[in-house]
């Protein structure tokens, strides 16, 4: 059913996200800390959803940004999480935190940059999660150590390298 200005009951007319489609990088910050949080628990997107009462997918829409989480989910995302709520927006970048949420389909270009330039927290991707964890899995310290020596002068000779 529409209202008497073509949008569909509920919404406003023009309110959404901007035309561009990308998401906000707010909205991307807080799903990665949503997605961070839930992987430091070991907890499936089913489990998270099925206690704040949502689809697996819907969780992952909420993790990448590409849903807005709002206040009363993100208040039971923290219960669920076992962290305060300024937990989601700890360690914002600059970038994100500078960046307008519209609610009309005048997307501005500065947020469309914003959104181009904001790169997830690196301590936030699944990837380093995985990897701290399979590090600290091997038993042998001077094993652990050499690796931690390999992994530095493979990441300094790829720095020294960009460089030139």
């Amino acid at each position: 059913m529409q209202t008497e200005t073509g949008a569909p009951r509920g919404r406003r007319a023009g309110a959404g996200r901007p035309k561009t489609g990308k998401p906000n990088p707010i909205d991307v910050h807080v799903g990665s800390r949503v997605r961070l949080r839930r992987t430091l628990l070991g907890m499936s997107q089913e489990k998270l959803g099925e206690a704040i009462g949502l689809t697996f997918q819907q969780v992952q829409k909420y993790e990448r940004g590409a849903n807005r989480i709002g206040a009363s989910r993100l208040f039971d995302l923290s219960r669920v999480l076992d962290v305060p709520v300024s937990f989601f927006f700890d360690d914002m970048p600059a970038d994100a935190a500078a960046a307008r949420v519209e609610d009309d389909d005048e997307a501005g270009a500065s947020d469309e940059r914003a959104a181009a330039a904001y790169e997830p927290d690196p301590m936030a991707k699944r990837e380093t999660l995985e990897l701290v964890r399979a590090y600290y899995k091997i038993s042998d310290p001077s094993v652990r150590k050499r690796l931690f020596e390999l992994t530095k002068a493979v990441a300094s000779a790829a720095v020294a390298e960009a460089a030139e």
